[in-house]
């Protein structure tokens, strides 16, 4: 027997890390989007250079599923050093396609699934002349293969090609010879298509693909971002080099050249933060983006951020911790050390974004409510997420949007002012006003430190003062509460007992498993969580159901502990759902856990 199905199977791609094998699975995973069907691509690699194996997971999904799914349908397996674990990881009836350049050691052979070799290396080297082309245009080969065996339109595949080599046009008729090489090869070796095929459809009409790095730091342009601070780390790196990518076209001066942004490059996490402090309290708008370890680092200065209340954006890209845990794998492991982060009683919001479209608009909002609540925002990505392309609808920004700059006094104001104090709440929202450097040449000044003051900045370790200033920024945490983006529901009322919970990447296999277990009768009300601090309608929908399903991605279940801190919630009523083995959870999980085989076992 052979599996069949059309638009409607995972394949993976096995390779070394640095053969350029990425860009030609990339082509194939654009290939099927470009001809209109619903694709997930997750790219799987080692934390060193180059060397190590690496493999890129293709979901295509008919019905819009885009998480990570249990079985491989096909595996494309060129790594020998990885056959092995390649080779088991096929679902019963699946597909095997591997390089017979030489023989397949007997012990890779299964009986329940079909072989498919291709000389690849032979191929290469009868028709190409250089190692390195040699190295490089084996993984196109195995695209014109599989395209063929899956019945793909080559025209779409090779039009990709001459949109990707555009300004090395010498390399378009290579990378055409290597795709027909291997359509040629399974045209006069196997019969074909397979039972698994993909047919044109118009599934994601003027949707793009974009990974969600790249959509925070176009969030960041368009929120009026001027200022980058940054450290490197995996996997944020490039959410400033989307920021400065685009900066420099949207920034730049186009009559003198000259540059109306600035990206700071700082020696480490905590000096690049207090580059952004520095930038914000001086009216700019800043942010920096990090992982785990750069937040643990940045800690004290988000705490003199909080205490002296001055805005500060921070993108955390979450990936396996503790310490330098696994850089290059997926987490929701941040959670209470965002949410807390820095000594003394500090809270802090956090936004969940789960798609790149909500990246950007998630990273745009930030920027309103950091200014808004004169405090550390957090937009609280992950690795899966950040680094991995998702079809997403294009992005909309509104001209006439008018950037959120908070309570913030000018010259007029200070003048009409009998009496001004910089930690004064005259409205009763914990919020106070302040001042920007040179508003006034007179009026408006004030000391900003990390220490116990006053309603009027000054220096105090008074103790009824210093609690009236945290008791006033806990009244803030409560107007926080009504400013963060509020949860979203997936039915009009309550049909239900029991209930699940998610938010950011979990979204994506937990809105499949809901679908899954419907299906079998098991009928779940569902809530996204988009914010931290939670709200009313969180904290309601949580006291209506008997039991909630509680689907993040750690260990420790931190979403769980922040629900039960912050609304004393009794803790028998929400059930953990947890992956922590560095991959995103599947529907499967889910799915198993609600109807009675739970496992804390990582995935």
């Amino acid at each position: 027997m052979r599996l069949t199905a059309t638009n409607d199977f995972v394949i993976r791609f096995a390779n070394v890390n640095g053969t350029g094998s990425s860009s030609a699975n990339n082509l194939f995973a654009k290939s099927i989007f470009r001809m209109g069907i619903p694709v997930a691509p997750k790219n799987i690699f080692p934390s060193n250079i180059q060397g190590l194996q690496t493999w890129y997971d293709v979901r295509v999904s008919e019905k819009g599923y885009l998480g990570r799914r249990d079985g491989v349908d096909i595996m494309v397996s060129v790594n020998p050093q990885s056959m092995k674990e390649d080779v088991a990881t096929v679902r019963p009836n699946g597909y095997f396609i591997y390089d017979n350049s030489r023989p397949l050691d007997k012990s890779l052979q299964r009986e329940d699934i079909h072989y498919i070799g291709i000389p690849m290396i032979r191929l290469c080297q009868q028709n190409f002349e250089s190692p390195r082309q040699q190295q490089l245009l084996k993984n196109v080969i195995y695209v014109g293969a599989l395209a063929t065996l899956l019945d793909m339109e080559i025209e779409v595949v090779k039009s990709l090609i001459s949109e990707q080599f555009r300004k090395k046009e010498k390399l378009i008729p290579l990378n055409f010879k290597a795709l027909e090489l291997g359509v040629e090869y399974i045209k006069a070796h196997y019969e074909y298509p397979l039972g698994l095929q993909v047919k044109r459809r118009d599934k994601v009409p003027g949707h793009i693909m974009i990974d969600g790095n790249t959509a925070c730091g176009l969030g960041a342009i368009y929120a009026g971002a001027t200022v980058a601070a940054w450290y490197p780390i995996t996997p944020s790196t490039s959410v400033v080099q989307a920021f400065e990518k685009y900066a420099q076209r949207l920034r730049t001066d186009p009559e003198t050249g000259r540059r109306k942004y600035a990206v700071v490059q700082a020696e480490d996490e905590l000096a690049a933060i207090g580059v952004v402090i520095g930038a914000m309290w001086n009216g700019a708008r800043a942010f920096t983006a990090t992982s785990g370890p750069g937040v643990s680092l940045m800690n004290e200065f988000i705490g003199l951020a909080y205490f002296a209340e001055i805005p500060v954006v921070l993108i955390d890209v979450q990936r396996g911790g503790p310490s330098t845990g696994m850089p290059t794998r997926t987490q929701q492991s941040d959670l209470l050390l965002a949410a807390y982060a820095s000594h003394g009683d500090t809270k802090h919001p956090l936004l969940f974004p789960s798609t790149p479209k909500e990246c950007f608009e998630m990273t745009a909002d930030a920027f309103d409510l950091a200014e808004r609540l004169q405090t550390p925002v957090l937009v609280m990505t992950d690795l899966d997420l950040g680094m991995n392309d998702h079809i997403s609808p294009p992005f909309e920004w509104d001209e006439a949007r008018q950037y959120d700059r908070g309570k913030v006094l000018g010259a007029e104001d200070l003048d009409r002012l009998q009496e001004w104090g910089r930690y004064l709440d005259i409205d009763g929202d914990g919020i106070p006003y302040r001042t920007l450097p040179g508003t006034h040449p007179t009026k408006g000044s004030y000391f900003t430190r990390g220490t116990s003051k006053d309603e009027f900045a000054r220096y105090t370790e008074n103790g009824d003062a210093y609690v009236r200033n945290m008791d006033r920024l806990l009244v803030k945490w409560g107007t926080a509460k009504e400013a963060v983006p509020a949860p979203e529901f997936f039915q009009q009322k309550n049909e239900s007992r029991d209930g699940i919970l998610f938010f950011g990447t979990s979204s994506y296999p937990a809105m499949e498993a809901m679908d899954d277990l419907r299906a079998a009768g098991h009928q779940l009300d569902a809530m996204r969580l988009k914010a931290f601090p939670f709200g009313k309608a969180v904290s309601d929908f949580i006291d209506t159901h008997d039991r909630i399903y509680v689907v993040e991605q750690n260990r420790d279940a931190q979403m769980r502990t922040l629900l039960i801190n912050e609304l004393d919630i009794n803790p028998q009523k929400l059930v953990s759902v947890l992956a922590y083995d560095g991959f995103p959870i599947t529907a499967d999980r889910i799915r198993t856990h609600v109807l009675g085989e739970p496992s804390n076992r990582g995935n």
